[in-house]
């Protein structure tokens, strides 16, 4: 399944509108970057990506299986290490309701099998074209 997005930036620093069909979010740098920080940065965008897909993905599954649970609530913290190229996701995934351990359990390998948790962990190429 293809995904589009679109970008658009004006001359006012870093304040970018994105659109995807209908729905429009705003993006933008703190104010220590040179932005107005009106909206994410763009490295709280993808953090974002993951956090929501997991909760997404968790509640399909809770709900399936008719489980008591008020609430997912996913904290990712996202570290960037530009030098050696490498990103660092830490994921942490609470819930409001009782558990038992079988249940984390597969819901730990439901989380992991969230699009963009799958999408983060294969091989990612990037195709740049100018138009």
């Amino acid at each position: 399944m293809a995904v589009t997005v679109k970008a658009s930036l004006g001359k006012t620093k870093y304040y970018t509108e994105v659109t995807a069909g209908e729905n429009t979010i705003i993006t933008d740098e703190p104010i220590d970057k040179g932005g107005q920080n009106k909206g994410f940065n763009p490295l709280e965008i993808l953090a974002t990506s993951l956090a929501s897909c997991t909760a997404a993905t968790l509640r399909m599954y809770i709900e399936r299986k008719e489980w008591d649970i008020e609430n997912i609530n996913v904290e990712v913290e996202l570290e960037n290490f530009p030098l050696t190229k490498r990103a660092v996701f830490k994921r942490d995934i609470s819930f409001e309701g009782i558990l038992d351990d079988e249940q984390r359990k597969r819901l730990h390998t439901i989380a992991d099998a969230c699009p963009v948790h799958k999408i983060l962990t294969n091989d990612i190429e990037i195709l740049t074209k100018f138009s």
